[in-house]
């Protein structure tokens, strides 16, 4: 099952390499033409080294362009797609290597996040994003709270988790992560949810990685077609930022292999929180810019 999986991710991450060479070399008006420069790739690298700790790029990655000007604001949102295809293809193929998982477990996970994101795409995509924002922004800070109860053993735990969900837990796990695809296309993000939902289930919290990342492994390429194909990004940054992150990605995801257990929890329980205080801020963002 974990090889058809590699070979359908393979078969995607060729298709996707191949179209975007085409579409590059068919199109010599795409923005920004030429080599990529060491700081993009700098940024590609740094971005993708905490994106594969759960952390997230595109937040930092907008950050620094918009404070460096390297990309146009409009070229954006293709850019961190395009560019971040490869890298989290590379976490993905990477992750589900190293990482121990129930090869179940972990194609029905991926198989219902994409579904949801499929779903979502054309239907979630309407609601209120800032309600969303909002809704999500106070779970993942509840369930960090909760997170940190049982690291400092103020309420009881399980010693490791399991490496799989069967029963109950699997169709709770599977209903999680639709619905944490369908609402991916409004920018809440899957890796935090996902590790609090792996966690919150039972399972061992280094199960989400592979879950995490072959999910967007899937998803990625596929909305990054579309910026490729309406010329809708930076050619030279995006070069770069895929370049230096699938080395960070690869760095990363082997720190990850090594760390103790209860590191791992600790920076699930960080990154969980971290996400939930940014969706509050960008809810509270949005509202004033509406408001003006």
């Amino acid at each position: 099952m974990i090889a058809a999986l590699f070979i359908a991710l393979g078969i995607l991450v060729l298709s996707y390499i191949g179209f975007w060479f085409v579409q590059a070399r068919r199109n010599p008006d795409t923005p920004d033409p030429g080599a990529p420069d060491l700081e993009r790739a700098a940024v590609g690298f740094t971005a993708n080294f905490f994106d594969a700790l759960g952390i997230g790029s595109f937040a930092t990655t907008t950050t620094y362009f918009r404070m460096r000007k390297l990309v146009r604001d409009e070229l954006i949102p293709g850019s961190l797609n395009v560019g971040y295809a490869l890298p989290t293809a590379t976490q993905a193929f990477i992750g589900i290597a190293v990482i121990e998982v129930d090869p179940m477990t972990l194609v029905l996970m991926i198989a219902t996040a994409v579904a949801g994101s499929w779903f979502g795409a054309g239907r979630v995509a309407h609601w209120p994003r800032r309600t969303i924002q909002i809704g999500m922004g106070i779970a993942l800070l509840v369930a960090a709270f909760f997170f940190l109860a049982r690291l400092l053993q103020w309420m009881p735990s399980s010693d490791e988790g399991t490496l799989d969900l069967t029963g109950t837990r699997l169709v709770l796990g599977l209903a999680g992560s639709f619905f944490l695809g369908t609402i991916m296309p409004l920018g809440i993000g899957y890796y935090a949810p996902c590790m609090i939902l792996v966690s919150a289930l039972g399972m061992n919290p280094r199960a989400a990685f592979p879950i995490m990342m072959g999910a967007c492994a899937f998803l990625m390429p596929v909305a990054s077609m579309n910026f490729i194909r309406n010329r809708r990004y930076s050619l030279k940054s995006t070069v770069g930022m895929a370049i230096g992150g699938i080395f960070g990605s690869a760095l990363a995801l082997l720190v990850v292999k090594e760390m103790d257990l209860n590191n791992v929890r600790w920076l699930v329980m960080f990154v969980v929180l971290y996400t939930g205080v940014s969706l509050l801020r960008t809810a509270a963002r949005e509202k004033t810019t509406a408001a003006s």
